[in-house]
């Protein structure tokens, strides 16, 4: 079974009460945890239903926090953990204002919904992150584009805390199958970037000959 880092929550919190889909998701959970790459499935509040051991592990050492945990809600994590910016690079550019952007999405389609009011309350609480979430992100949108809004096929920078692994890019995959989807949740997977046969061939011809 796959578990979130800091505890795994019951299924029965986010999914409608159907046996049906607790089955699916309780078989679905191998799946999340068969990936070799942190990958963890979430629902449109950004709660965290299932994440395997490679997640665990990415986010392993961050603090406790009693709002943001990785394995509760990763929207809340981004936004608000302290230890966020030692795990996600360039974590203002490249984490919080895509995050904000999901957010907004999120509160567009589930105004009503109370959790996310709270996390909206929160960043309303922020100056900073007020100031970014109503003015900065508007134009960052503008300037860069709706897709640079999205997390599928995004690449971003990671730190591990297993030296051996250091910091890396990472490619965010969207793999939500259509049932998940009807569910109302998504599956994302970050996958660590090698480096392309082009630039090792590059890297290769700059080197001098002894």
């Amino acid at each position: 079974m796959a578990h979130q880092a800091g505890g795994r929550r019951p299924v029965s919190r986010s999914v409608p009460e159907s046996c049906e889909a607790r089955e699916y998701l309780d078989d679905y959970a191998a799946v999340v945890e068969a990936a070799p790459f942190p990958s963890l499935v979430v629902d449109h509040r950004w709660n965290v239903i299932l994440a395997n051991d490679a997640f665990a592990a990415l986010f392993g050492e961050v603090r406790h926090h009693p709002t943001a945990m990785p394995g509760d809600n990763f929207l809340r994590f981004v936004l608000f953990h302290p230890d966020a910016g030692r795990v996600l690079g360039e974590h203002e550019p490249g984490w919080c204002l895509p995050m904000l952007a999901q957010l907004k999405t999120a509160m567009e389609g589930y105004g009503h919904d109370h959790e996310l009011q709270a996390i909206r309350r929160d960043v309303a609480h922020d100056p900073i992150m007020d100031a970014a979430y109503r003015q900065g992100l508007p134009y960052w949108i503008h300037t860069v584009g709706e897709r640079a809004a999205r997390l599928d096929g995004a690449v971003r920078l990671l730190h591990h805390p297993d030296p051996r692994r250091g910091t890396t890019e990472c490619r965010v995959v969207d793999e939500t199958p259509p049932l998940l989807r009807d569910l109302g949740h998504r599956r994302l997977t970050m996958i660590p970037r090698q480096p392309s046969a082009t630039a090792r061939r590059a890297h290769l011809m700059v080197v001098p000959t002894p």
